[in-house]
């Protein structure tokens, strides 16, 4: 008899399927997985060691750089722990700016993952179809931050500044016909609520074309249907929150379950899946960029009817208007110790979570009294759906482990830290 004898092969950390820096050892029988062994940590920056030594308010910047495919979602669950233990109240219209950037954030995430996912399994086009609508979307984080991605506009309190009266327009260039450089502005010369109102009127027939090339494709089937699958019961053991969850056929969403901010006063459903196979976390997904494009509209609604303030009074918190600082001692004073040494939490623990569109993120911070925390530990959904993929591979052959990490969609940002 042939003696039989597994070998081992390292997938990543520069595979283009590795989603950055992921390294698999792979324990294989032929071309089927026996053991699938994730090597974690080349982008660990010592996150969470760095924020204990910064003032709170210089930290919101990092929480952008943990999952940077979806960055005020982070800001979200980290401003909302230092309100939490300071007891800061949040303007009505500073909450539903956040719940609609929430939501712009996974639509964002799950365009990109959607492209990537398919980029990995052979579909090329949707890759292309998707990052032209995540261009708006971006327009809008830097019309209101004057960064694409790495935003930090959520602040303790409420949010940078409110919405602009209007939105970059495209210039006129030898590289673009005039008729081009028209059409791109038609929907730039209102404000970013007009723009963003043109946006969700004519998405869903964007989504409805990534389904006519995905859903029933038989070649998406074939590399997705009963690929990774987990039960319900196992899902639940194994820590996973968000669509990975929901995929499995559980109805858990915090936005639902735990609500924060605004969410309990808008309608939104839910999608579920019932197989708990990487189609179904498809679908999840797919159905939820629908939803959050009903969250951005009812957003919109309000703030259009409501104008009002978008951050705290309380001084010792939020910096003063730039024309109180220049003529009034007292703001500058508030001002220079503001970004000199920031502020000082009462001494307590606090944990907060969002609903983030990778799942629950969450922040456990813990202060003694000073001006930066005694302890943060993140709590990144990533890792925790990483840490299965050992579990989801098993029993499928190289090419399934690749559907699988998509499927995942994880991001190292975050599962590092």
């Amino acid at each position: 008899m042939a003696e039989i004898r597994n070998y081992t092969l390292n997938f990543g950390p520069q595979h283009p399927s590795a989603h950055g820096v992921l390294r698999l050892v792979l324990e294989l029988d032929g071309e089927t997985i026996v053991r699938a062994d994730p090597h974690i940590g080349l982008l660990h920056r010592g996150t969470e060691k760095l924020a204990e030594y910064k003032p709170y308010n210089q930290s919101i910047g990092y929480m952008d750089r943990l999952d940077y495919v979806s960055m005020m979602a982070n800001e979200h669950a980290y401003v909302m722990t230092i309100e939490k233990l300071m007891g800061i109240a949040v303007p009505e219209r500073a909450q539903y700016i956040r719940v609609m950037f929430d939501e712009i954030t996974r639509i964002l995430n799950h365009l990109l993952w959607l492209g990537a996912h398919a980029l990995d399994i052979g579909a090329m086009t949707v890759f292309l179809y998707a990052f032209r609508e995540r261009e708006d979307l971006m327009d809008c984080y830097e019309a209101v931050s004057g960064a694409r991605m790495h935003a930090t506009y959520y602040r303790p309190g409420g949010v940078y500044r409110d919405l602009p009266d209007s939105m970059p327009k495209y210039e006129y260039s030898p590289f673009r016909s005039k008729k081009d450089v028209d059409r791109l502005n038609e929907t730039r010369h209102g404000s970013m609520l007009d723009f963003l109102t043109a946006f969700t009127e004519r998405f869903p027939a964007y989504v409805d074309e990534y389904e006519t090339l995905l859903t029933d494709n038989r070649i998406w089937k074939q590399r997705t249907v009963d690929i990774g699958i987990v039960s319900p019961e196992r899902a639940l053991q194994l820590g996973f929150t968000g669509p990975m969850l929901r995929g499995s056929g559980i109805a858990w969403d915090l936005r639902k379950t735990q609500p924060y901010e605004v969410y309990d006063r808008l309608a939104f459903d839910i999608p579920i899946g019932k197989t708990g196979d990487s189609y179904d976390r498809y679908l999840v997904r797919v159905a939820e960029m629908r939803e959050s494009n009903k969250i951005i509209r009812q957003c919109i609604d309000w703030l259009r009817a409501n104008p009002g303030p978008v951050i705290t009074e309380n001084l010792k918190v939020a910096a003063p208007k730039r024309e109180h600082m220049k003529d009034n001692m007292e703001a500058l004073i508030h001002h220079f110790k503001l970004f000199t040494e920031g502020y000082c939490l009462p001494e307590g623990e606090a944990y907060a979570a969002v609903e983030h569109p990778k799942g629950e993120l969450g922040i456990y911070m813990v202060s003694d009294g000073a001006n930066k925390p005694y302890r943060l530990k993140i709590r990144a959904p990533g890792f925790a759906h990483l840490a299965a993929l050992d579990e989801m591979s098993r029993g499928h052959m190289i090419a399934d482990v690749v559907t699988i990490i998509g499927t995942q969609d994880i991001v190292f940002g975050e599962i590092d830290r």
